[in-house]
């Protein structure tokens, strides 16, 4: 697996998920891009990572599934993070970042030191309001067509690929400027 600096400094949060299979598809969406720290926030009763259906969903990942704690809140969950992203569909929101801007300020941040997490809220309702305020930005997938918002699991997979493809710029970049 091609690892980049900011793997080890990135965790994705799930907060109170629904679905088992989404829970399997955050996995594989996460580790296809080379990241492998997933941690779930008070699971509904059939998003727990043991579910059948998460274990399907979660095709070539379950060392990432299987690894993931559950913790009971999201101050847990961010207890050792630095910087923190949560994602968002609500509309009239200002200071938005793009999943793109958010990925490269991440690579950034990452570059530094800082350790980093994105937060997915659940699938009906999104994150609370205590937890959008609590992170230092929050970010939107742009979306073309009136949707309010994409598949939990395709949310995870368009920001892991965003922030791996803003890493290999990153490195591309550093070694460039190299003599």
């Amino acid at each position: 697996m091609l690892e980049l600096p900011i793997h080890p400094l990135l965790k994705i949060v799930v907060v109170r998920p629904h679905y088992p299979e989404n829970v399997g598809a955050a996995a594989r969406a996460m580790k296809t891009m080379g990241f492998t720290r997933l941690v779930l926030v008070k699971p509904g009763k059939m998003a727990a990572p043991g579910h059948v259906m998460a274990i399907k969903m979660a095709v070539k990942s379950l060392d990432v599934l299987e690894a993931a704690p559950v913790v009971p809140d999201v101050k847990t969950a961010l207890a050792d993070v630095d910087f923190t992203y949560a994602t968002t569909a609500r509309r009239g929101v200002s200071g938005v970042l793009t999943a793109r801007s958010a990925a490269r300020d991440a690579v950034a941040r990452a570059a530094r030191g800082e350790r980093l997490a994105f937060l997915f809220g659940n699938e009906k309702t999104g994150l609370a309001e205590d937890d959008l305020m609590g992170a230092h930005a929050r970010v939107r997938i742009p979306m073309a067509a009136d949707q309010p918002s994409v598949n939990l699991g395709q949310a995870v997979q368009l920001i892991s690929y965003e922030l791996f493809v803003s890493a290999l710029e990153a490195r591309e970049s550093s070694a460039g400027a190299e003599p």
